[in-house]
């Protein structure tokens, strides 16, 4: 054996030496990673721009509500600047003085005496002036404030007014002269731009007051920062006009021991130096005192977690959406990443490298969607600035809340590209290398979880909402137990649950509809199978627009349930679009016969000014509030109609311990509602026969509730005043026995009635009419047939049209300014309950919305990824027609799934409550309310809707030289 024999042999019999490659530290790996991220960015910039927009959106919306809420907290400064103007503080009598009366420091609305905060207020005057409590030589500008009527345009209007020199130029920041002159003479005034325009004035011109009748010159405009610019005002020349002015001080600085002094002397003061500083306080009970800056500082909290709550919903849908779309780049780098892992990349370097992408694109789309949102709420805060400067303070940035979005931003960001992440880090490199494109297994575990989970959902919500009406309806139970709240978190958590294990199910879904698709063609073969094979795309996106669609179903159902319920018990004043106008006393003493008319005859000249073409008065029985018997007529009488006392029992029982309430004109204990002919039609919203009328004027009473009715008559019985408020006339409403069961098992019965002053029978005409208040009418002359004594109480008028929102504003207007001293008069229109229209149709526009933009967003996704597959398709034949099917089919899976699941989830929590409600027994919801057709049509038309739009957008030419072969 030769030398170079033997030193072969010896080489092959000595093991080799593997030689590692050199370690890279950390930062290395993390700064290559970066770099590869920052790359694949810039190269695939049409799915970063997707996902950019998808992440920057919500983060805009955040951002701009977080600006628009800020803004309307104010700070200590900008809420001295508004209440003092130039002004260091102003000082008010609102004390005894010597009765150790206190104020808190920067909230001068909290008084007391001592420890007391009963509102009882000692003995003694008032002081007068704070000269003598305040240094020798102290200036000061008083000014005063109330409210006067004044005649406008259309009639009367109550404006705010002040009286002093608001026009001082130390008031600037509070008030300021806007056009003209200040006033000089005592007949002289200023006035608000929006006085003139409802006056229909001009500076130079002149404003009457109502109730006087004195004129004033008009000399300038002026403006109050905390009124809005549509606000009326008036500013007079004397001070003391409107009582004990406030004396505002230019120049004297108060600190926390001189306001206490004047506190002592019976005065609060407004400082400005104790505001923007206040010192330590607690309040003299011993209760915990808060001060402005921490309520300001509570508030921005608040705003925070209504801002997270809102994002962690955003969230979801984000990362489900931009992780559909990371798991498409992912593939589309799979090739990049092959090569990377070939020249020593492991696999925390991939998943590294699809992080980082989501890092990076979450910190540039939360840049733009920052900036996106304060130029948003700039443009909101313009647009619906009402100029007040108590409605944005100011225009504020958040920026500490801004960088929580900007970090959340990024979260998101990095969570979408999380799943996909974790899929690069298992691919197989030499099959990538090589372009192989597998299809994905699906595996029986996640199913196995998902199906149970789903049951699991299912059972919580039923078995909670079962819980949670019998904690309801439970007298035994403390009302602060935690048994009383958590069967509703099950009834809510329940169906989140079920919607959980429907994605986790998903591809297996998707599988199991695949097979049954398969036999409807090749279209609908091919998309299906394509939903399955790239479960990364389709799963997340139909999982967003389930959650999308079971919020929408979750709040139709469980609110249109709510609101019928609602509507069921609905007390109608009078029939919908009715003007109705109440007079009532100013004081504690019953209207008189002549104030009521006074008062009637002004506001039915105030209602016609405001479009009201016809009117009826309704009269009906004082009645007295009073603490000892003899404040009450001894001769005064009042008259009701009579339940039978079997209908009383009947009722009771049937009450179930729910309780009973009444209107004004309905009351069991004054029922009986004085109605001319000429009106019963405008009242009870019903047409009247002939023979009614006559009947009705003959004697006869409209009865609107048949268990007052007994033999075709109804009873109608008298006692004194004083028997009704100290006892002695009848309950005359249904008592449930449960209610008044003793803890020895005895029921309580009410004391019976003393003999009545008179009892008569009246012939009743049954009528339906479901949108009155009314429960008994009759004539004026049955009422003095019958010896009752009425007062006019109710004018209802009919528009011309059916009134909008400007119409009843105007009625209000001008008939509340018509209220005096003597008499209060208010008004409003019947509109009948809330409908579910308001709130219905746009949640429906927005599930649409949102809907139709995942569904794009998904759609999207699967055509740019089937192009390889498309050029295949052409390349063996396939016709544009068949590729157009596919999309079709391929919007019905994604979107149909996506509908299906959401709506079988979101009907969980109204079936909740409605077991929740008839277990409780009390006012109990019914499941026909839900409006199960509209439901329907939301989970069939849309997804069918999806998929026409998605089968007439035509595909791509495809490439042919792109031709892939699918293994």
């Amino acid at each position: 054996m030769t030398e170079v024999q033997e030193r072969r042999r010896t080489d092959a019999a000595t093991p080799a030496t593997r030689v590692k490659p050199p370690k890279r530290s950390r930062s290395a790996r993390l700064r290559v990673s970066a770099r590869i991220a920052r790359r694949q960015v810039r190269r695939t910039w049409v799915s970063s721009l997707l996902i950019m927009t998808l992440i920057a959106l919500p983060i805009a919306g955040m951002a701009g509500v977080a600006v628009y809420v800020d803004s309307m907290i104010g700070t200590p400064e900008e809420r001295a600047d508004v209440e003092l103007g130039r002004m260091q503080a102003w000082v008010g009598a609102a004390g005894v003085p010597g009765e150790g009366f206190w104020q808190a420091p920067d909230q001068v609305w909290m008084t007391g005496y001592g420890s007391d905060f009963s509102g009882e207020i000692p003995e003694g005057e008032f002081p007068t002036d704070p000269t003598s409590a305040l240094p020798a030589g102290t200036r000061t500008v008083a000014i005063s404030q109330g409210e006067i009527r004044i005649e406008t345009a259309e009639g009367m209007g109550l404006v705010t007014a002040w009286g002093g020199a608001i026009w001082d130029d130390r008031f600037e920041g509070k008030f300021a002269l806007v056009d003209g002159r200040a006033p000089a003479a005592s007949d002289e005034v200023l006035v608000t731009a929006a006085t003139l325009d409802r006056i229909d004035g001009r500076i130079g011109g002149e404003i009457v007051l109502a109730e006087s009748g004195d004129a004033y010159k008009i000399t300038g405009t002026f403006d109050d920062a905390s009124m809005p610019h549509d606000r009326s005002g008036v500013a007079f020349v004397d001070a003391d006009r409107f009582g004990t002015p406030a004396w505002y001080l230019p120049e004297l600085s108060l600190d926390w021991p001189a306001v206490q002094e004047l506190n002592e002397a019976g005065f609060v003061a407004y400082s400005r130096e104790v505001v923007l500083d206040p010192p330590a306080f607690s309040l003299p009970d011993g209760n915990m005192y808060v001060d402005s800056a921490t309520q300001q500082l509570y508030s921005v909290l608040a705003l925070a977690a209504g801002l997270g709550a809102g994002g962690v919903a955003a969230a979801y849908m984000v990362v489900m959406l931009a992780g559909a779309a990371f798991a498409v780049s992912a593939r589309r780098q799979q090739r990049a990443l092959a090569i990377a892992a070939s020249v020593g990349a492991d696999a925390k370097d991939l998943r590294r490298t699809v992080l980082l992408q989501g890092t990076v694109l979450g910190l540039i789309a939360g840049g733009v969607g920052l900036a996106a949102g304060v130029g948003l709420g700039a443009l909101v805060m313009a647009l619906t600035d009402n100029g007040s400067a108590t409605m944005f303070w100011g225009f504020h940035v958040p920026w500490l809340l801004l960088v929580g979005i900007l970090v959340f931003a990024v979260l998101v960001g990095t969570a979408s590209a999380l799943v996909p992440a974790r899929g690069v880090g298992r691919s197989d490199t030499i099959s990538a290398l090589r372009g192989a494109r597998r299809p994905q297994k699906v595996t029986a575990a996640r199913p196995l979880w998902g199906s149970l989970l789903i049951l699991v959902g299912v059972a919580i919500t039923v078995v909670c909402g079962i819980a949670a009406g019998a904690v309801t309806a439970s007298t035994t139970l403390a009302y602060d137990s935690p048994l009383r709240w958590l069967p509703f978190v099950g009834i809510i958590g329940g169906p989140i649950l079920a919607q959980i294990g429907i994605i986790l199910s998903g591809r297996w879904l998707l599988w199991l509809a695949s097979r049954l698709l398969s036999r409807l063609g090749i279209a609908a073969r091919m998309a299906s199978r394509d939903a399955v094979a790239n479960g990364a795309r389709t799963v997340p996106a139909f999982a967003a627009i389930g959650a999308t669609v079971f919020v929408g179903v979750f709040a139709i159902g469980l609110g249109v349930m709510s609101v019928e319920q609602s509507a069921r018990s609905y007390m109608y004043s009078a029939p919908i679009g009715t003007a109705i106008t109440t007079l009532y006393p100013a004081g504690e003493a019953p209207l008189d016969a002549a104030t009521a008319g006074t008062a009637a005859d002004a506001a039915r000249d105030a209602m016609v000014a405001a479009g009201v073409v016809e009117t009826t008065t309704v009269s009906r029985q004082e009645e007295y509030w009073a603490e000892t018997a003899s404040e009450i007529p001894a001769d005064a009488l009042r008259a009701t109609a009579l339940m039978p006392e079997r209908v009383l029992r009947e009722r009771g029982e049937d009450a179930a311990g729910m309780g009973w309430s009444w209107g004004e004109l309905n009351g069991p204990q004054n029922n009986l509602t004085v109605v001319p002919a000429d009106g019963l039609e405008t009242v009870l919203g019903v047409r009247v026969s002939a023979e009614e009328r006559a009947a009705y004027e003959g004697g006869a009473a409209f009865v609107l509730d048949a268990g007052y009715v007994t033999d075709d008559t109804i009873a109608v019985g008298a006692w004194t005043e004083r028997q009704w408020v100290f006892g002695g006339a009848p309950e005359n409403y249904p008592i449930d026995p449960a209610t008044l069961a003793r803890d020895d098992g005895t029921v309580f019965e009410p004391e019976p009635a003393e003999d009545a002053a008179w009892e008569r029978r009246l012939d009743a005409i049954v009528v339906d009419a479901p949108e009155s208040g009314v429960t008994v009418a009759i004539s004026p002359e049955t009422a003095a047939d019958l010896g009752i004594t009425v007062v006019e109480r109710h004018l209802f008028g009919q528009f011309a049209e059916p009134p909008t929102q400007d119409d009843m504003d105007r009625l209000y207007a001008l008939v509340d300014g018509t209220s005096t001293d003597e008499y209060g008069v208010s008004s409003w229109v019947e509109t009948g309950p809330s409908g579910a229209e308001s709130w219905l149709i746009p949640l429906l526009i927005g599930v649409a919305v949102l809907v139709v933009g995942a569904s794009a967003v998904a759609l999207g996704l699967a055509r740019f990824e089937r192009r390889p597959d498309d050029a295949t398709l052409a390349a063996v034949g396939g016709t544009r027609g068949l590729r157009r099917r596919i999309g079709f089919w391929q919007g019905l899976v994604i979107a149909g799934f996506g509908t299906f699941a959401g709506a079988t989830a979101g009907i969980l929590p109204p079936i909740g409550f409605w077991l929740q409600s008839q277990t409780a027994g009390q006012g109990a919801m019914d499941l026909a309310d839900i409006p199960w057709w509209l439901l329907g049509t939301l989970v069939v038309a849309l997804p069918l809707g999806i998929a026409a739009v998605n089968w007439l957008v035509s595909p791509r030419t495809p490439a042919l030289t792109r031709r892939n072969v699918i293994a």
